[in-house]
């Protein structure tokens, strides 16, 4: 198993939305341990932005690929959305 220097297990979760097309972000990857390791390998990769929030990851990671994000995390979720759609409009900005 893939652990934290605390000890705990390594969890992470990959969301996808399309405004007009999805309801709300859903799951499309999640997992704890080397899955969760090979999802956060796979963004580096990808140059896809990384938030770390553990309860978040604890939540989502136990979510089923597929599923939309339940309504009591839609403020979180946007939130992160907002501010990764940020970082792009400044990269966007600086090259």
């Amino acid at each position: 198993m893939n652990r934290k220097s605390d000890g705990k297990i390594k969890e992470a979760a990959a969301l996808k939305y399309e405004p007009g097309e999805d309801a709300a972000p859903k799951i499309v990857a999640a997992g704890k341990g080397e899955a969760a390791q090979s999802i956060l390998n796979k963004a580096k990769e990808s140059d896809v932005p990384v938030h770390k929030d553990k309860n978040l990851a604890h939540i989502l990671s136990s979510m089923g690929i597929g599923e939309q994000i339940p309504q009591e995390l839609y403020e979180v979720v946007a939130e992160i959305l907002v501010f990764i759609s940020k970082m792009d409009t400044d990269y966007d900005a600086e090259v």
